[in-house]
Order: structure tokens, then C-alpha cells, then sequence
């Protein structure tokens, strides 16, 4: 079963949210642009790696840096022998649960660790709405008010676009009373559970525990073989806070499934000409507020330097959009 990040809805939820996508032997190769450093590739957990095809693609955007997450060892090792260095700091979760979908709701309830199965029957008459498109602002606000001003929540604008893309694969699970919500994304016969809120209601009557129940079940109802729980504690790469989750996704029951983390390829060469050019910008600037102060404050009787200064600079600045539109024309088209 393919990765849902390989799969041509996220691709296509990706562009609308700024990255460019380009497919290379079915493999789905994420391109954004970093101001100052350039253009990062990001290939995560594809079926193949069609390395001499990802590198041609960075050279061809000038990229500063390749992040591959692969699939398994075999993959890892070969990225190793090429020079990828492994990054101690994972973007996607190195370790999950995987649930069995295929087994009768009775298995489910039988798998499920004493915690879960009291917390469930607890929350047996909460109500769990499925949102639509029009009601994801309600979902967002629910999920601000839940959490810390530190903690990320995605724009609006990108639940939705969320939603559009994946439509009815795309499960916006929410109590009658706000207090939790999850999302649940179905791929290539797997639902994945994305993102989940609890507010300090939520946490002590234990809703998100009744929430996961609703998603299981109408996975299961889509004819999903797996839930993804996406991420528990990894000892590779320990992060503290992952505990007290991991701790409850586990309850769930499910197998344990491991990845080998990320391996990236810099190209400093790319990123000190990307450093280079705002530096240079950033001198013009500076010169040309200078040239036109002294012409404007009217300090001195001969200007031509200033003249100079500035019409060399507008050649230079005329050079520099120039090379951007055609790079961009170029990328457009690729």
C-alpha cells in the first residue's frame, strides 16, 4: 500500500498550498522556495527512489538541499552509500500503530486495552458530527481555543483546501460541544489519524477516546484495511512530550511499524549563491537610498556618481527579475 504523502490527492492538496509537485517515475517530489537559502526537495516515503532523477531535478531548481524519508533499511542504506547524511531531526513520525481494520468490530472491541473500552462506554452518548466544507471554520476555531498559542494550527484557508481535495476521504470528526475533533485521512486502503485537538473539557472526560472510536468504525466502513495512528514514541529519536500520547494511542491496541528517519544531501554551493545575491541586493539598496538622499537634500553641485550608482543598479536589479520571470517560466512548465 502506497504512503498517502505518494498519493495524487496529496499532491494535489500540496499545491494548493504553495509547493510545487513534480512526479518522477510515479514518485512525488515536493519543491518549496526558502527566502535567502533557496529551494529544499522533499521525497517522503516512495515506493522507489529514483535518485539520479531527484538530483538532476535539484540542479535544474538550483536546490540547496534533498530530504528523502524512505520506506525501509534497503532504502536507507542505498541513500548512505550516495552520500546522504541521516538527520537526527525527522519531519515525519520514525515510529506508529498500525490497526488491523479487516478484523469484525467485536475483535476491535476485544483489542482494545481496559482504558479505552471504560473511556468509550463512559462517552458512549457524546455526540461526534462529520463536518462538511462550510463548517471546517468551526472545526479551526474549536482547535485555536483547545491549544496554546505556541502550539501550530494550520490557516484556514489549508483545512479547507484540505478538505476539497480529499472530499469525503477526508473526515472532519468533532464533538457536539467542541471539546475534541480529529481529522482522518484515507489513502491507498489506509485512514491515517492526522491531527487531533483536545480543550481541558475534552481532556477530562476523555472525548478523543470516543472520537478515534467514531473514526475506526467509519474507516472500517469505507472498507480501510489499516488506521495509521501517525506517530508514538520513538527511542531513536526521543522527544519527551510524545509519552503521554503514545501512551494513549497504544490503547488502541495495533502493531508497531518503524521507519529509518531522513536523510538529506546539502548543496552549500547553491545556497552561498542564493546568500550572495540578497547580499548584493541588499548593498544596492543601501547605496541607492544614499545616491538619492544626497540628490533630494540637494549636498553637493555635481551628482553624476549618484547617477551612475543608480543606473547601474536598475541595470543590475533589471538583470536579476529578468533571470527570476525565466526561471520561473522554466519551473512552470517543468
Amino acid at each position: 500500500m502506497i504512503d498517502i504523502r505518494q498519493t495524487p490527492k496529496y499532491a494535489k492538496y500540496l499545491r494548493k498550498t504553495g509547493w510545487q509537485v513534480v512526479q518522477l517515475n510515479h514518485v512525488n517530489c515536493f519543491i518549496k522556495n526558502i527566502p535567502v537559502i533557496g529551494p529544499i526537495i522533499k521525497v517522503q516515503r516512495p515506493e522507489i527512489i529514483p535518485l539520479k532523477k531527484i538530483e538532476r531535478l535539484a540542479m535544474k531548481h538550483h536546490a540547496f538541499q534533498v530530504i528523502i524519508e524512505p520506506k525501509n533499511k534497503l532504502d536507507a542504506k542505498f541513500l548512505t552509500t550516495n552520500k546522504y547524511k541521516e538527520s537526527k531531526k525527522p519531519f515525519l513520525p520514525t515510529k506508529t500503530l498500525h490497526l488491523n481494520l479487516t478484523k469484525t468490530k467485536e475483535e476491535l472491541i476485544k483489542g482494545l486495552k481496559k482504558d479505552a473500552r471504560l473511556a468509550i462506554r463512559k462517552n458512549n452518548q457524546i455526540s461526534i458530527s462529520e463536518l462538511r466544507l462550510k463548517d471546517v471554520g468551526r472545526f479551526r476555531n474549536a482547535w485555536k481555543r483547545a491549544v496554546s498559542k505556541k502550539r501550530y494550527v494550520p490557516p484556514l484557508s489549508h483545512l479547507k483546501a484540505l478538505k476539497r481535495t480529499f472530499a469525503d476521504k477526508a473526515l472532519f470528526l468533532v464533538t457536539n460541544n467542541n471539546s475534541a475533533g480529529a481529522i482522518f485521512l484515507i489513502g491507498d486502503k489506509i485512514a491515517y489519524y492526522w491531527q487531533a485537538f483536545s480543550n481541558k473539557e475534552g481532556r477530562k472526560s476523555l472525548a478523543q477516546y470516543k472520537i478515534i472510536w467514531e473514526g475506526i468504525l467509519k474507516s472500517k466502513a469505507k472498507g480501510i484495511k489499516i488506521l495509521d495512528f501517525e506517530g508514538i514514541y520513538d527511542e531513536r529519536f526521543p522527544n519527551k512530550s510524545w509519552h503521554g500520547f503514545s501512551h494513549f494511542k497504544k490503547s488502541f491496541g495495533g502493531h508497531e511499524i518503524e521507519y529509518p528517519g531522513v536523510f538529506t544531501k546539502t548543496y552549500l554551493l547553491e545556497m552561498y549563491k542564493n546568500v550572495i545575491k540578497v547580499i548584493i541586493i541588499l548593498i544596492l539598496l543601501v547605496l541607492d537610498w544614499a545616491a538619492l538622499s544626497d540628490i533630494t537634500t540637494g549636498n553637493g553641485s555635481d551628482y553624476s556618481g549618484e547617477y551612475i550608482i543608480l543606473a547601474v543598479s536598475g541595470l543590475i536589479f533589471g538583470l536579476l527579475i529578468f533571470l527570476y520571470i525565466k526561471k520561473w517560466k522554466k519551473s512552470t512548465k517543468s
